[in-house]
């Protein structure tokens, strides 16, 4: 049988990453990727995105991995195109979000003698990858066909399980890339070998739960919390598994230890008993009087560093015994205070403690310890709604009370960086609807939150939803592009206050002659004729009854609509400083002069 290697070489690769369960590709156009490509465009297993801009590229399958969470494979030509995948492939690496990328590279022969679109991309990502390899030349040997078929199944076991984030394969091709431009005459024994799958998915990549009840850090903390009274939960930033919430609001409970949920921790939101949740406790942790008296004996402390920097202070100020747990044993701790970061699933962490604690008498009933964190809870959520929630139209801080009224009961919110996801995690309320709160805050940067979104739109049936700032908007319109080719009813929520809004809470604000020019950098465009250039539907919202009807209307549309909402971030400053002030005022006061119930 008559092949070109280079095409049998690529079928080979991607069918077995087919049989492994890989179900989505991104690809960017390019002539030196050209096998890759043909053998994902004839894959029936693979659903393929076709992006021209390789970084909103690399976002989209960053958004698929997230929402799928199965590696996505991410493809690009030779040259600076490669280059174009890294932001995505730092937040990738952050956030531990497996991506398999695969980069078209010259052969060796064209390196480093002025070969046109070439560059050095030997472990091009070296800093932001959990593994690489330079697979070679293809060659039509069964010997090299078995190599590429194992080099496809641990570029899955490597991303999704064994050190979890993406890992970068390399490329080299001769030309010719066309499959009826042949290279070789194959026997039908090699094609064998070629069509038969390495084995089967399921065994070779089941990972076994450990017990972890004899563990020695783990009868360690449970021994510590059997003595300390003075307990607290942190769930920071993290995509849990739903049996978490289940199991980490028993703990509390049975433990008598308030939980501080981040606004992206999922705990927010969802059935369930949510009465040790804080959600409104960021200004209580900004003042003195109460952290300085509230010192907590042990702190244990699920997920990615927290959003909020008056509870990261806190954490540094706290003199406690503190255990990180997360699936990978990351060291989430900018302090560089915690006692131990231990690698376990935090649903198995939680269900194991809770099984424990029913064996003995370490249940606590009643706890001055916990009433205290809830009374002060309730102080700060009254002034919450008096000052944030009734504030003027035109007001950020308002924003995420409204988007949270107008949500489906399940939906998927991605919240962008800068001011939307600290406003999300200082005003998001606890609500029983079922939101997955989705971001980007591995590396925290601005850039591909279009294309991020729209990925996590394109791989689920529920609805998506985008809060979003005028900056993070402008960065990504060409991820825009994605959503009217491929109809991803995808709704942006755009709040637009001209700028870098966020520098207003920074002392260089004060410095007037140089601080609008250089920071806030007002850009001054009309966002309408983008989104309608786009193909997109398009509002500029007038008020919060006008939002509400014109988010129900997008909930039919068959393709991205954006609501600008246009604000005002001095005053929406003034507003957050406001409610802080007001807060720490009445925590200041001998006796709390309200008596307050929850919103």
């Amino acid at each position: 049988m008559k092949i070109n290697r280079n095409i049998l070489w690529t079928e080979t690769f991607v069918d077995e990453l087919a049989s492994c369960g890989v179900k989505y590709a991104c690809i960017s156009p390019g002539s030196r990727n050209t096998p890759i490509t043909y053998a994902l465009a004839n894959n029936p297993q693979i659903k393929s995105f076709v992006h021209i801009d390789e970084r909103s590229c690399s976002f989209f399958a960053l958004g698929l991995a997230k929402s799928s969470g199965s590696p996505v494979i991410l493809v690009s030509t030779s040259g600076t195109a490669t280059a174009e995948f890294y932001p995505a492939i730092i937040e990738a690496y952050q956030q531990r979000v497996p991506l398999i990328v695969c980069t078209a590279d010259r052969p060796p022969e064209l390196l480093d003698c002025g070969a046109n679109q070439t560059i050095n991309q030997n472990n091009l990502y070296r800093n932001h990858i959990r593994w690489f390899v330079d697979v070679g030349l293809p060659e039509a040997t069964k010997k090299r066909m078995l190599y590429i078929k194992h080099i496809a199944r641990r570029s899955y076991s490597e991303s999704l399980f064994r050190s979890k984030g993406p890992v970068h394969l390399n490329f080299p091709f001769r030309k010719p890339f066309e499959p009826d431009n042949f290279t070789d005459d194959i026997s039908d024994e090699l094609l064998e070998v070629v069509n038969k799958p390495l084995s089967e998915k399921d065994s070779i990549f089941s990972k076994e739960e450990k017990n972890i009840l004899n563990e020695k850090w783990f009868v360690e903390i449970f021994n510590n919390i059997s003595n300390y009274e003075k307990g607290l939960i942190i769930a920071g930033p993290e995509n849990y598994n739903p049996l978490f919430h289940k199991y980490c609001m028993l703990l509390s409970e049975k433990l008598a230890y308030p939980i501080i949920a981040d606004g992206a921790s999922q705990l927010r939101f969802g059935k369930g008993h949510k009465e040790n949740v804080l959600a409104s406790f960021e200004p209580v942790l900004r003042a003195e009087t109460f952290t300085a008296k509230n010192n907590p004996d042990i702190i244990i402390q699920f997920g990615r560093t927290p959003t909020s920097n008056a509870v990261n202070d806190y954490l540094e100020k706290c003199d406690s015994l503190r255990y990180i747990i997360n699936e990978n044993g990351d060291w989430f701790d900018p302090s560089n205070k915690a006692t131990a970061a231990i690698a376990c699933k935090a649903y198995t962490f939680c269900e194991k403690l809770v099984e424990l604690l029913d064996s003995s008498s370490s249940i606590r009933k009643e706890s001055e310890w916990l009433n205290n964190f809830i009374e002060h809870e309730k102080i700060s959520n009254k002034i919450k709604i008096e000052t944030i929630y009734n504030a003027e139209y035109n007001n950020e801080t308002r924003v995420v009370k409204e988007l949270i009224d107008t949500l489906p009961g399940k939906s998927n919110l991605m919240i962008s960086n800068s001011m939307p996801i600290r406003d999300f995690d200082y005003f998001a309320y606890k609500s029983e609807k079922d939101i997955k709160v989705f971001n980007n805050r591995g590396a925290s940067g601005i850039d591909g939150i279009n294309s991020t979104a729209l990925g996590i739109a394109a791989e689920s049936d529920n609805p998506t939803v985008l809060l979003i700032g005028d900056l993070a908007f402008y960065h990504d319109m060409n991820g825009l592009l994605a959503a009217g080719k491929y109809s991803i009813p995808l709704i942006i929520i755009l709040i637009n206050n001209n700028g870098g809004g966020i520098f207003e809470v920074l002392p260089i604000s004060k410095y007037k002659n140089i601080f609008n020019q250089y920071f806030i950098a007002p850009h001054n465009l009309n966002f309408e004729n983008f989104v309608k250039g786009y193909n997109g539907y398009y509002k500029l919202i007038e008020s919060w009854d006008d939002f509400k009807i014109n988010f129900n209307k997008s909930l039919e549309n068959k393709t991205f609509s954006v609501l600008e909402i246009k604000t005002n971030a001095q005053n929406s400053f003034r507003s957050r400083d406001d409610y802080w002030a007001k807060v720490k005022e009445e925590l200041s006061r001998e006796e709390p002069s309200h008596k307050f119930q929850e919103i």
